[in-house]
């Protein structure tokens, strides 16, 4: 199969969503990382997400819709639910709600779950797509499980470490400005809890909801939201944190005052640091050689970086 690189015009826009009418794939851009896109309604579409990336089938997707109201017509919302949904979509934020009866998501989706992941994206791209196809979107990140995320048409792609020769086709409208997944908020026993930190810091999630949120024990091997196996964001090279400076064989990647080969941030910004997380874990892959990195402070996006790299250096 060619991997086709589509235009986010209209005739892209078209063909895309004749792909996804049919059951077929198109990799789409959000504002987090490219996501892995088929009809949420569509058992054989949601198999094929999930044969395409390798992806173990315990795991849930994230649903994407165009507008809270759509959003509605699939899970419930509470007051809380919805004062989130009002402050931070369309945007970085995934909620794990109550399903409906008679959703008509396929059971795929959830991992026979209950409960199924919602995102309203910002990305204009994936906002056209979602208008003008008329349904739910399941979509995963757009990369082989367990591997790097991609930000960019170029990462999904490629034959040897994205999905080219897998999927019909990437919706091309350059890199991810945000560069890591979304937040993923759920309730447990009627608290807000983080589910993933992500592209919305948690700090500004609980400003809204005036209360903290609870950070529950994840199994990973029973995952109840996307983005929580132990080994996840993988490159092919071994992965040493909280470097202060590189071994003999190893590419540094630095941060702030801490140099190397590549940095993530010279300046210790950390919203420029998630923007360019993926796509240097892939150049520092490249080289063929271990990858160390600096420490990334564990506040706001730091709190998703390290997530991301934490997972990424797992055993596996």
């Amino acid at each position: 199969m060619h991997t086709r690189l589509l235009s986010p015009d209209d005739q892209g826009l078209a063909i895309a969503c004749d792909w996804l009418s049919q059951g077929d794939l198109v990799a789409m851009p959000t504002e987090t990382v490219y996501g892995l896109a088929g009809d949420a309604r569509n058992a054989t579409a949601v198999a094929r997400i999930y044969e395409a990336k390798g992806r173990p089938s315990f795991n849930p997707l994230i649903v994407h819709l165009p507008d809270r109201l759509a959003a509605e017509k699939i899970a419930h919302f509470d007051e809380s639910a919805r004062a989130l949904a009002q402050a931070f979509w369309p945007g970085a934020l995934t909620m794990v709600l109550p399903l409906r009866e008679n959703a008509g998501i396929a059971s795929l989706v959830t991992a026979g779950l209950n409960t199924v992941a919602l995102r309203v994206p910002a990305h204009p791209a994936a906002h056209a797509l979602l208008q003008r196809f008329g349904g739910p979107l399941a979509a995963p990140s757009a990369n082989p499980s367990g591997r790097i995320s991609p930000t960019t048409a170029a990462h999904v792609a490629d034959p040897d470490s994205g999905l080219g020769g897998r999927i019909p086709a990437v919706l091309d409208a350059g890199s991810c400005p945000v560069g890591v997944e979304s937040t993923i908020i759920g309730w447990v026993d009627g608290q807000p809890a983080l589910l993933r930190p992500g592209g919305i810091a948690a700090e500004a999630i609980e400003e809204v909801l005036g209360q903290s949120l609870i950070r529950p024990a994840i199994n990973p091997d029973a995952p109840n939201a996307p983005g929580q196996l132990t080994s996840h964001y993988a490159p092919r090279a071994s992965l040493r944190l909280n470097a202060e400076t590189a071994g003999p064989d190893e590419v540094m990647i630095g941060f702030g005052k801490v140099g190397g080969e590549l940095t993530l941030s010279a300046s210790g910004d950390l919203t420029e640091a998630a923007a360019r997380l993926f796509d240097l874990l892939r150049q520092a892959d490249a080289m063929g050689r271990p990858i160390a990195v600096a420490a990334v402070p564990e506040t706001g996006l730091g709190a998703a970086i390290n997530d991301r790299l934490r997972r990424a250096a797992a055993p596996r």
